[in-house]
């Protein structure tokens, strides 16, 4: 997996544009700036976004030519983000330590989905904010009209209203939902897309 995405990556292009996903940039927006940490995050668009607005971001990828373009990136801007070569397991914050967590694209297959989510909101501070966006169960439709909207092709890795009801059961949900959205971003998310969008915090 990690040869695929070093692979998608490897090129002058960003492979999801240098822009913030829309929902990302709609939420981040509406919160006061803190910590915030962004899983899997390629190549850095939303990490650089978020700096721009004042946070202070970790972000982590497996991919080392997301982390050059990522690091690139965040220079061309010129803000500073705090960026690891390295998968969720080999994380070591403490326990509440993130004033939000953001999931764009992230997609864990189900069997480590729960327990991977689990471990993030661990990591959330008491009245942070956990919000994501992400192909749902009912993305494969439009994918075979349109392959160049991308999405992950494995089933047990998109998700349902009930997935995530079921792992952030213990947050506030502000939104959860599943949307008809038009993707334009970058080279592999273009055309129409079911996704799931959801946003949370975590009880004071």
């Amino acid at each position: 997996m990690k040869e695929f995405w070093n692979q998608r990556y490897n090129q002058e292009a960003y492979a999801y544009g240098k822009a913030p996903n829309i929902y990302f940039k709609k939420v981040l927006s509406s919160l006061e700036p803190g910590k915030i940490l962004l899983p899997a995050e390629g190549e850095g668009r939303n990490a650089v976004f978020a700096a721009s607005l004042g946070w202070e971001v970790y972000a982590y990828d497996f991919s080392e030519i997301a982390f050059q373009k990522a690091t690139q990136l965040a220079q061309e801007k010129k803000v500073t983000i705090n960026y690891q070569i390295a998968s969720l397991s080999e994380l070591d914050f403490s326990p509440e330590f993130f004033d939000a967590i953001a999931l764009i694209y992230v997609h864990f297959p189900d069997t480590v989905r729960t327990p991977n989510h689990c471990k993030l909101l661990e990591m959330v501070k008491k009245g942070g904010a956990v919000f994501m966006e992400a192909f749902s169960s009912n993305h494969p439709f439009y994918q075979k009209q349109n392959p160049a909207v991308g999405g992950p092709k494995m089933p047990d890795q998109l998700y349902n209203i009930t997935k995530l009801k079921n792992d952030f059961e213990s947050l506030q949900t502000i939104n959860l939902s599943e949307e008809i959205v038009h993707l334009k971003e970058g080279q592999y998310h273009n055309g129409k897309a079911s996704v799931i969008r959801f946003f949370g915090k975590k009880p004071l």
